[in-house]
């Protein structure tokens, strides 16, 4: 028998999902986590979430159910962290695949049950925006906590939704979240954090990195990349709090008009009408985007340039040593009245190679120790 969990926004959610596991029933305990593999494009340049077939060397668990091990790979041009993540978390790992809608995430949901010998299932979202209404500014990604409400709902199966760290996806404010919470299931402490540190060493996600730092007793401002404001870590911040689904599906009425989805295009379309946009289309739009900085034509390819006269040689300018370039970044942020800043931050916009950013780590962890409170990054107007 195993425990059966869902990782509901995947990507980084799998992480607190088995740090939550960990803290609730011990490292131990046998868990399957089930997850989607989409990891957005800084991690796959395909847009929307990947289905089983774009892996090899999955394992099957049930007829339509797939589990991720270290041994399957994402099929080019697709890209994924979970054969990886598989390896450094205790849990196994299941795929979740929404293109049948919430009926076919039900089946999976369903076979997973019977994988485990489950009766009960435990949702875990990180930041809360698995209780969105659908009308906050800086909502980004609902739909896959949405498209999980509405398969659970559908299962019959007893679940609760656990929401961990309210805010810290930087999508449905702390503030409004609170009253919906009551109180606290659970404190995250620094030993919770224990069976998950080392996977903060390569992997992007920043609102798990910020629950693994809330739990180790970091307090302040943080800066995340592409967020509109930056992330304030305080008390509250390391909490877990336990809804029923039934007062989850209450909250989020994109949830609720998912509930017949067939399709990944049907769960599209009522993003649309509950929330007024579809993530998805906002990633194809944003790859596009990407394709044509990167100079490809429509077609594929390289766009074709017309021949132009060769300029005069002129002298190229040193680059500057990366030390300097990151101290003048840093003032910056600072100034803006940051006091911790994620890697992916510092390796976003300072625009580093991941050779560069593994030398830039190596400076400033054994030149200023203090700089690192793992999985974060002090700015040195803290230190002062």
């Amino acid at each position: 028998m195993k425990r059966l969990l869902i990782a509901a926004g995947g990507g980084g959610d799998a992480i607190a999902t088995a740090m939550v596991h960990a803290a609730l029933h011990g490292p131990d305990e046998p868990a399957l986590v089930l997850t989607y593999a989409w990891e957005r494009l800084v991690v796959d340049p395909v847009p929307g979430p990947r289905r089983p077939s774009d892996f090899t060397g999955t394992v099957t668990a049930g007829p339509t159910l797939r589990l991720v091990t270290p041994r399957s790979a994402p099929r080019p041009p697709a890209g994924s962290l979970l054969p990886r993540l598989s390896a450094d978390l205790r849990p196994a790992l299941g795929l979740l695949d929404p293109y049948a809608g919430a009926s076919g995430l039900a089946r999976q949901i369903e076979e997973a049950a019977a994988y485990c010998e489950a009766g009960h299932v435990d949702v875990v979202d990180v930041g809360g925006d698995i209780l969105a209404d659908g009308t906050e500014p800086t909502l980004r990604s609902p739909l896959g906590d949405a498209l999980v409400l509405a398969a659970c709902a559908r299962t019959g199966i007893p679940t609760s939704v656990h929401v961990a760290g309210p805010g810290l996806d930087s999508e449905v404010p702390e503030a409004a979240l609170l009253p919906l919470l009551g109180d606290p299931l659970h404190t995250l402490t620094h030993a919770d954090t224990l069976s998950v540190q080392a996977v903060f060493d390569w992997h992007p996600s920043e609102a798990g990195a910020l629950l693994v730092a809330a739990a180790r007793g970091i307090r302040g401002v943080c800066g995340t990349r592409d967020a509109p404001h930056p992330v304030t870590l305080g008390d509250a911040s390391p909490h877990v709090y336990r809804l029923t689904l039934a007062r989850a599906l209450e909250i989020n009425p994109l949830a609720r008009a998912l509930a017949e989805s067939a399709s990944l295009a049907d769960a599209e379309r009522a993003s649309e009408r509950v929330c007024g946009f579809s993530e998805i289309a906002r990633e194809r739009a944003r790859a596009a985007q990407l394709g044509q900085e990167a100079g490809e034509s429509p077609g594929g390819g390289t766009a074709p340039s017309e021949p132009r006269p060769l300029p005069r040689p002129m002298p190229r300018p040193l680059p500057r040593p990366l030390p300097e370039r990151f101290a003048e970044w840093e003032r910056r942020t600072a100034d803006s009245g940051i006091a911790y800043v994620t890697t992916r931050r510092i390796a976003e916009e300072l625009a580093l190679s991941p050779a560069q950013l593994t030398a830039l780590r190596r400076h400033l962890s054994t030149a200023t120790p203090a700089r690192h409170t793992p999985p974060l990054w002090r700015l040195a107007a803290v230190e002062a």
